[in-house]
């Protein structure tokens, strides 16, 4: 984890400051939840249930689509997650 700034000389810094923590541990939250999301569905994928891994690329689009709505992550890095998790779980289906 990165260091707390130094301490800030005015209202406005002070503010902005607050608003950073807040904002950074939303934003990590998020990203633990896609990475466990992905996990999810390559496990799913490795033990080669069709139906487990339906659900899980589902919910883990979901989750990857609501990150980048909100800014988390960029569009480009979102549809190139969703892509090749779609890509692992159709070649496990039709395997």
């Amino acid at each position: 984890m990165a260091a707390k700034a130094p301490v800030k000389r005015n209202l406005s810094a002070e503010k902005r400051s607050r608003q950073a923590e807040v904002r950074n541990a939303r934003n990590r939250a998020a990203k633990s939840t896609i990475k466990g999301a992905i996990k999810v569905v390559e496990t799913s994928v490795k033990s080669t249930d069709k139906e487990a891994s339906a659900k899980a690329l589902h919910a883990a689009i979901k989750v990857i689509s609501s990150a980048q709505s909100k800014g988390v992550i960029h569009r480009n890095n979102a549809a190139r997650k969703i892509s090749r998790l779609t890509k692992k779980t159709n070649a496990a289906l039709k395997a």
